[in-house]
């Protein structure tokens, strides 16, 4: 009982990390959004532009999509082939969902998260600096960005399995997690 307590109460922080990252990420959106107004104003209106705006709205852009997805598979937005799911049963819908966490998202989170931290590791090393010489110095941020997407779909994903094994528990007239 306190294993299934545990693991439900897991799920929760998870869900509840993933979400408050991801609230957090979207007001990027808007910034980024304001940044590029700002740019196109000024190359186009008073024939002016920096480097390092343009670069923050390519540091923006990868920081929404890759630290939002966790929160974008959390709300179930993420694009899936719903020929099957749509229609399923909710025991049916639990089976696929635990099935692509543990055969597909699990998989491929650990092998990028394993690939991308010594890539990232390098790039923090020498503190990484655009290749333009009045571009951002913080391109080793931005390759941090693979490898905590990569943490936060494992982890969404774990929160993802525990929800299914819950469902597919009761269903089967056990107790819930």
């Amino acid at each position: 009982m306190h294993l299934r307590a545990g693991l439900a109460r897991l799920a929760d922080r998870i869900d509840r990390i993933t979400a408050a990252i991801g609230r957090a990420v979207a007001w990027c959106t808007l910034a980024v959004v304001l940044i590029q107004f700002a740019v196109v104003l000024m190359r186009y209106v008073l024939g002016i532009g920096f480097v390092r705006l343009q670069e923050s709205i390519l540091y923006g852009h990868a920081g929404v999509f890759m630290l939002a997805a966790a929160w974008t598979l959390r709300e179930n937005g993420h694009v899936r082939v719903d020929i099957f799911y749509a229609d399923a049963s909710r025991r049916a819908r639990a089976l696929v969902d635990l099935i692509g966490a543990a055969l597909l998202l699990m998989p491929f989170a650990l092998a990028l998260l394993i690939l991308s931290a010594p890539y990232a590791e390098r790039s923090w090393a020498i503190l990484e600096r655009s290749r333009e010489t009045s571009g951002l110095p913080a391109v080793f941020l931005l390759k941090t960005l693979i490898p905590l997407f990569a943490l936060s779909m494992a982890l969404q994903g774990v929160s993802q399995a525990i929800r299914a094994i819950e469902v597919l528990r009761a269903a089967a007239g056990r107790p819930a997690i």
